[in-house]
């Protein structure tokens, strides 16, 4: 057998075991928490979802109308984080780049605030936060795409750096001045930073996982040319890759997965770096392999999260503080393993 096959083999046994590793962490996730059920009761209630004489209808509300639909979004949510961070990867050929590399989450947390201190509201089941943090998302992704074409149109890997990098620091800037300027919402803006699954309703999901499939899907519809850039951008080229069609493509799909995650769950550190590095250490980088994966691992790493931080003692942590707390150590241990060789592929 080839190096070829043993890669592909380890992949699809990689694949195999994180799928069936999904199935024991969502059960345990529905049924453990601030309240804990059995399997019996999960079974009860899923036959008498109107309720009952024994509790079923607590039970029932508790883990199908609360439970359920945040670990749907957490799953989601992992999952687009770690394709759009293994994606931004790809794109500046840099294993150090995650999902926020080009502002998305400056932006997003800039519109929340905005929405928070606003007090707008409004009609319909759709959330004001995370619309405008979605919209704040996106509005900065096209900036520092605008922003970028100065120097050359298709902007070069180097200027989107550059570019998202100076907004971050703008948007953040502008964002401790509306803190300062309104500090009487300083917490609740202060919890959204750091992630949250809390209040996540059936109404809310359709439109946010819509919008993070398709830009999951215009990522793994890119998976070849993006194989192709990290050889370079010249050996791309002579291969027949458009360069600035491929990277505008696969930047256009990160994105839209980034900004969906985050105006649903806020800010969530780390996973679109672990997860990558987790299936990149097994799959290799080719993208077809890596990006299923990563999805896999990045849904399994939030599930999990989202587990402690629903379990830890009477209050419910944000989830950033958890992704990150695992996260850093983690990181901590690639570069004792890997030294000078941790940022390339």
């Amino acid at each position: 057998m080839n190096d070829t096959s043993r890669q592909g083999a380890r992949t699809r046994l990689f694949i195999f075991l994180l799928s069936l590793a999904l199935i024991p962490a969502f059960a345990g996730a529905l049924l453990w928490g601030s309240a804990r059920f059995s399997l019996s009761e999960l079974y009860r209630a899923f036959l008498s979802p109107g309720g009952g004489e024994d509790g079923s209808d607590v039970a029932a509300l508790i883990l199908f109308e609360i439970r359920l639909p945040r670990l749907i979004l957490a799953a989601a949510v992992g999952a687009s984080l770690a394709v759009a961070g293994a994606a931004f990867q790809g794109i500046f050929r840099n294993a150090l780049a995650d999902p926020y590399v080009i502002g998305a989450s400056s932006g997003a947390a800039l519109g929340a605030a905005l929405a928070i201190i606003s007090g707008i509201s409004l009609a319909g089941s759709l959330s004001p936060v995370s619309l405008c943090a979605f919209v704040g998302a996106m509005g900065a992704v096209l900036l520092v795409f605008v922003i970028s074409r100065s120097v050359g149109n298709p902007p070069p890997a180097v200027a989107l750096l550059l570019a998202g990098t100076a907004l971050s620091t703008l948007f953040s800037s502008f964002l401790s001045l509306v803190l300062v300027l309104k500090d009487g919402d300083l917490y609740r803006v202060y919890y959204w930073l750091l992630g949250s699954f809390n209040g996540t309703s059936w109404t809310e999901i359709p439109a946010a996982l819509l919008v993070m499939f398709a830009g999951c899907l215009i990522i793994f519809l890119n998976g070849r040319p993006l194989d192709l850039l990290l050889q370079g951008e010249e050996v791309a080229e002579s291969l027949g890759v458009e360069v600035g069609r491929a990277r505008l493509l696969a930047a256009l799909g990160a994105s839209l997965a980034v900004a969906a995650a985050v105006s649903m769950a806020g800010i969530i550190g780390f996973v679109g770096l672990i997860a990558p590095h987790m299936a990149r250490m097994v799959t290799g980088p080719v993208h077809r392999r890596l990006l299923p994966a990563s999805a896999l691992a990045g849904a399994l790493i939030l599930i999990l999260a989202d587990t402690i931080a629903r379990s830890a003692g009477g209050m419910e942590l944000p989830i950033g503080v958890i992704t990150s707390i695992g996260g850093a150590p983690f990181f901590i241990y690639l570069l004792a393993r890997k030294g000078k060789n941790l940022g390339k592929f």
